[in-house]
């Protein structure tokens, strides 16, 4: 009792000291606690047959029922494969190519070349998804599109790149590396600016190579940072963007491209479930918290960098 009086007047005496730090944060506490928090006792209706005009508390419980009824449905295993598929080939070829990039764009030493590269790579992150799908259905219009221009000025047929489902997943992966791979180099070139220049220096006297520079200087300095991003992204290997996956959608390719995210806006809010979407996205998140953790806890475990 008198350790935990103590603990209290040790805080009491730094809020007297510290109360403007403490005024500072509050608008962001209250943000959080209002539209992140506050909110989530909806997920309630998750394990009731949800009526709007009874409310959430008025809705009869039915427990797990809407989980039992999205396992044992046609559309389980189709939603997360095609779910877990797109994330991990985005994973894949998405998360080493802007660690690449910064790597490449370290070694320039032109600085208006170096500026110049940056600017490029960076536009394509500004472009809305709204915009990308629509230059990607023009792109791969199977009439006008530029990609079906050339394939016909070669001899070759016509295809219909969004018509046809085993194309998807490449449309996608593709499009979103493109996109965000300058946007996501920044951190790496943020981190590589505090590398210390004697260390290069120092490689430069003994007579090292590039390749032996990058290796064991530009790359271990750079390992916490993608320690951390690689946990980040592991996080939300379920949570794929609805937005580009519902405007590439059509009813010719639905049957790669349906994700959980898709289905939840189909089944739950177009057809009025609201309970069952709530029971699809609840599970969702709580597989990528489980991911979070068990990658945290393995990144921990094998070296010093970690979230907590």
């Amino acid at each position: 009792m008198t350790g935990t009086k103590s603990k209290f007047a040790e805080f009491a005496h730094y809020f007297r000291h510290n109360w403007g730090l403490y005024l500072l944060v509050l608008p962001v506490v209250v943000y959080f606690i209002i539209f992140l928090y506050w909110p989530m006792y909806g997920v309630l209706i998750a394990f009731k047959d949800f009526v709007p005009s009874a409310g959430i508390w008025g809705s009869e419980w039915v427990g797990f029922h809407h989980f039992t009824r999205f396992f044992t449905s046609l559309y389980f295993s189709r939603t997360l494969v095609n779910t877990l598929s797109i994330s991990l080939l985005t994973l894949l070829f998405g998360f080493p190519t802007p660690i690449i990039l910064a790597i490449m764009l370290n070694e320039v030493r032109v600085r208006w070349f170096k500026n110049t590269l940056q600017t490029i790579t960076y536009a394509p992150h500004f472009i809305s998804t709204v915009v990308m799908c629509g230059m990607i259905t023009m792109f791969l219009s199977p009439t006008s599109g530029m990609f079906n221009m050339i394939r016909e000025a070669m001899g070759l047929e016509a295809i219909g790149f969004l018509q046809n489902p085993k194309y998807f997943r490449t449309i996608y992966v593709v499009s979103e590396v493109w996109q965000h791979t300058g946007w996501s180099s920044i951190i790496y070139i943020a981190a590589l600016s505090g590398i210390d220049p004697t260390m290069y220096e120092a490689a430069d006297v003994d007579g090292a190579t590039k390749m032996q520079k990058i290796w064991f200087i530009t790359l271990p300095a750079l390992v916490p940072t993608i320690v951390i991003m690689l946990i980040l992204n592991c996080g939300s290997i379920m949570s794929v963007g609805f937005d580009k996956a519902f405007l590439l959608q059509n009813d010719l390719n639905r049957e790669t491209s349906e994700i959980i995210s898709t289905y939840v806006y189909r089944i739950g809010l177009t057809g009025g479930q609201y309970s069952f979407s709530a029971a699809v996205g609840l599970f969702n998140n709580v597989v990528n918290c489980i991911l979070l953790i068990v990658v945290n806890t393995i990144c921990s475990k094998l070296g010093e960098t970690s979230l907590w």
